[in-house]
């Protein structure tokens, strides 16, 4: 009887932690590489939760059953128990591996020069490009399709793929977004990607997350996120025909060292 209430009491205590976490696993997502993080740290939470509760409660439960017993003998071989927690163990590893793998596999997590982006937009709408350039101590995006420059606001649109070429002028430095869930490092000379897809509209803090010298701490920016119509009247008041000249001009002048 004493078993049975024991593991009466961890399965009641591994709901009520299931049910302490669901509103920290409720999280909103802004794009769609943050839900994908979010889900992965969701299933491995609802794993990990349940088995720090069980093991917490053994733990209790041997040290109230044992706390007289002043002679303590060793534990008997019980090939049984050992196979059924080897086994269980590498099911739970195998579990996290796989569960990691798709996340991690994913372009909108980890995106290389070879990702295919008619993959991840299935064909349906053209994925948006912009350059990003880190330069002490200032973030600089050009737009090539609409030739359009901008410092330290980096402006997308809602509900379309977005492939950020994030590169260095002079130092290493990291574009990091961490609201969206991204993250990349910038290093000069060579290009590194990220791909993402905004779902909410809104504004977002840019920060350089690689000491890059005495100005790192300020090299700030900021990532606006914008319907798709106000997207595109934003990209044809600041084209090189319309009156966003000055944009590019800006850039430039908050570019200099």
């Amino acid at each position: 009887m004493k078993g049975k209430r024991v593991a009466l009491l961890t399965l009641f205590a591994a709901a009520l932690a299931a049910v302490a976490i669901e509103p920290a696993a409720a999280q909103s997502a802004d794009t769609t590489t943050e839900r994908l993080i979010w889900n992965l740290n969701n299933q491995l939470m609802y794993i990990a939760v349940p088995i720090t509760v069980l093991v917490e409660a053994i733990l209790f439960y041997t040290v109230w059953k044992f706390k007289n017993n002043e002679s303590p003998l060793p534990t008997k071989e019980n090939r049984r128990l050992e196979i059924t927690w080897t086994v269980a163990t590498a099911i739970i590893l195998l579990f996290v591996g796989v569960a990691s793998y798709q996340v991690l596999a994913d372009p909108f997590v980890t995106a290389t020069p070879d990702t295919d982006l008619d993959t991840v937009t299935d064909g349906e709408e053209e994925a948006l490009e912009v350059q990003v350039t880190a330069q002490k101590y200032n973030w600089q995006f050009h737009y090539p399709g609409s030739d359009v420059t901008n410092a330290n606001t980096l402006v997308l649109p809602t509900d379309r793929p977005v492939r950020l070429n994030i590169t260095s002028s002079d130092w290493l430095h990291a574009f990091h977004a961490p609201s969206m869930g991204l993250k990349q490092d910038a290093f000069p000379g060579q290009s590194n990607y990220i791909v993402t897809e905004a779902t909410d509209t809104g504004e977002h803090q840019l920060y350089c997350a690689e000491y890059c010298g005495v100005g790192h701490s300020q090299m700030l920016g900021t990532v606006e996120v914008r319907t798709q119509d106000e997207f595109q009247s934003w990209l044809d008041e600041n084209g090189a025909g319309g009156s966003g000249n000055a944009t590019a001009g800006n850039a430039t002048s908050a570019l200099a060292p």
